[in-house]
């Protein structure tokens, strides 16, 4: 995927990270406006399972289920 087709948008609760900047087009949520910081990752539903991360660096752990959601939108 062409790296401009990534946008991010800053919500309320969570930072997004999108296809295309279609809110229909999920790939991420980084929830880190508490002191658990967490990683939301969406399933083909688009039902979101949050990882707890201590670091941005753990963000890594999950580049697979990254890079599936991304697949699902190509």
């Amino acid at each position: 995927m062409k790296p401009h087709r990534i946008v991010h948008r800053d919500q309320k609760s969570y930072f997004a990270v999108l296809i295309d900047d279609n809110n229909r087009k999920p790939v991420a949520r980084l929830h880190f406006n508490t002191k658990q910081k967490y990683l939301g990752l969406l399933d083909e539903s688009k039902t979101e399972t949050r990882h707890p991360i201590d670091s941005t660096d753990e963000i890594y752990a999950h580049s697979d289920s990254i890079r599936e959601a991304v697949q699902r939108y190509l």
